[in-house]
C-alpha cells in the first residue's frame, strides 16, 4: 500500500495547522513525514497509526518546536545577544531598586532617584521584554498558558506603577494598587494554578 494524494493532503493540512511560518521547513517536514508514513504503510500499518507514530517520533513537543529550534540555529547570535541585553537590563533595574530601598530605609540622599530608575527600568523595559520572550515560546501552547503570561505582565506593571505613584505622592496610587491586585488575584492566579494542575496530571 502506498501513500495516496488524499493522505498527502491530510499531512499537508496538519503541517499548515501547526502555525509554522518558514516555508522551506514546511516542505522539508512534508517530505519527511510522507516518506516515513509511506514506508510504514508498506509494512502493513494503517495510515492513522503510521502518521501518529511519525509525528510523535519526529516532534514529541509539536512541529512548532522544530521551527523554534530552527529559528534559534539560524539566528542564534542575535537571540543570545538580545537575551544578554534583556538580563543585563533586569540586573541594572534590580540593582538600582535595591539601592533605592536601602537608601530609603537609611534616609540617605538619592533614594528616590535610585528607586525610580530601578522601578521604571524593570517595569517599562525588562518586564515587557521578558513577557515577549516567554510569549514567543508559549505561542503554540494552550490559551491559558498565554493568558497567564500576559496577565502576569499587566499585573506587575500596574502594581509597580502604584508603588511609583505612592512614592511620589501622586493621586491614583490606591486605584492602581487595587487594579493590580485584582488582575493578579482574579486574572493571573487562576491561570497559574490551572496550568500547574494540568501539568501535574499530564
Amino acid at each position: 500500500m502506498r501513500l495516496s494524494e488524499e493522505q498527502e493532503d491530510i499531512i499537508q493540512e496538519f503541517i499548515d495547522s501547526q502555525g509554522i511560518t518558514l516555508t522551506g521547513l514546511k516542505d522539508d517536514l512534508l517530505d519527511h513525514l510522507c516518506c516515513v508514513v509511506d514506508s510504514e504503510l508498506k509494512m502493513g500499518k494503517s495510515f492513522d497509526q503510521s502518521f501518529n507514530d511519525a509525528v510523535r517520533e519526529l516532534a514529541p513537543n509539536g512541529l512548532i518546536d522544530i521551527e523554534r529550534k530552527t529559528f534559534f540555529l539560524l539566528n542564534s547570535k542575535r537571540i543570545i545577544m538580545m537575551k544578554k541585553v534583556m538580563y543585563l537590563i533586569g540586573f541594572i533595574g534590580s540593582f538600582a531598586l535595591t539601592i533605592g530601598v536601602t537608601f530609603k530605609l537609611l534616609l540617605y540622599p538619592g533614594a528616590n532617584m535610585f528607586f525610580m530608575i530601578g522601578f521604571l527600568t524593570l517595569l517599562w523595559v525588562f518586564v515587557p521584554m521578558l513577557t515577549f520572550d516567554k510569549y514567543k515560546v508559549a505561542i503554540a501552547k494552550a490559551l491559558s498558558e498565554r493568558l497567564k503570561i500576559v496577565l502576569g505582565c499587566v499585573a506587575a506593571i500596574v502594581t509597580g506603577l502604584a508603588g511609583v505613584f505612592k512614592l511620589l505622592h501622586w493621586q491614583g496610587a490606591a486605584f492602581l494598587l487595587l487594579a493590580g491586585a485584582f488582575i493578579f488575584a482574579v486574572g493571573f492566579l487562576p491561570f497559574l494554578f490551572f496550568t500547574m494542575y494540568k501539568k501535574s496530571i499530564a
